[in-house]
């Protein structure tokens, strides 16, 4: 069974300096039938003016991945971390009992267009934690690369979670085949391009709910970045 979640119908707001899509509800974006899918519960897709940011707030309890597809992005936190996250790195910050963090565009003079992904914990009150890892294009280029999983199989980030995130980088034609053990379910989230998923186009900004299947197909119709998530 799969269920598309087109890029049109996400939550949208514009404040001016940021430009943001909600796959599912997030802020003032409440749809009660788009909660999240499993325990995959925020994807947002931002896009942040110049010099501008999200100033320092709170979260906890919640697994925070950033994913950079153009452009850098700054981020500090109160667990003394700093650094500036561009596309290929994979930022994983654990909230858990509580962390406090900001989020900057790094440049002055260029945009950053970035997605922000929430995943629920396997437990609430864990240890806050931060990692940050680089995966080369060649590694993702026309095949699936795990980028992040339950303690960090294959050299991926770790969350505390049984979730398995993949990215691909994919040539027009090119083709990748993920099998689903009985009992799992995958989220497709194409970040640009377009790619088939069975009988369903898929563009820049859709999402696709799978369930029931034993494999998934994607192949592109134009170069194409897709995040694949294997969940339970």
């Amino acid at each position: 069974m799969i269920q598309v979640r087109r890029s049109e119908d996400r939550g949208h707001v514009r404040h001016g300096w940021l430009d943001s899509h909600h796959t599912f509800s997030f802020a003032d974006y409440y749809d009660p039938a788009e909660m999240g899918f499993r325990a995959l519960r925020v994807i947002n897709e931002d896009r942040v003016a110049p010099g501008e940011g999200f100033p320092t707030h709170s979260h906890r309890d919640m697994e925070i991945l950033s994913y950079v597809l153009e452009g850098g992005l700054e981020h500090k936190d109160s667990l003394g971390t700093g650094s500036v996250i561009r596309p290929g790195d994979v930022q994983r910050m654990s909230a858990g009992t509580g962390v406090a963090h900001s989020e900057f565009n790094a440049s002055k003079k260029e945009p950053v267009h970035f997605l922000q992904i929430w995943i629920l914990p396997e437990r609430k009150s864990l240890k806050p934690g931060y990692e940050q890892k680089h995966f080369s294009e060649e590694s993702r280029q026309g095949q699936l690369r795990l980028i992040a999983s339950p303690g960090g199989e294959e050299g991926s980030v770790s969350i505390h979670q049984d979730v398995r995130l993949y990215s691909a980088l994919l040539g027009k034609g090119q083709t990748v085949t993920h099998a689903l053990t009985p009992g799992r379910h995958a989220w497709v989230q194409v970040a640009r391009g377009a790619v088939r998923l069975g009988e369903q186009t898929l563009k820049a900004g859709d999402g696709a709910a799978i369930s029931e299947e034993k494999a998934i197909t994607l192949t592109a119709d134009a170069p194409s970045e897709v995040l694949l998530f294997d969940l339970n």
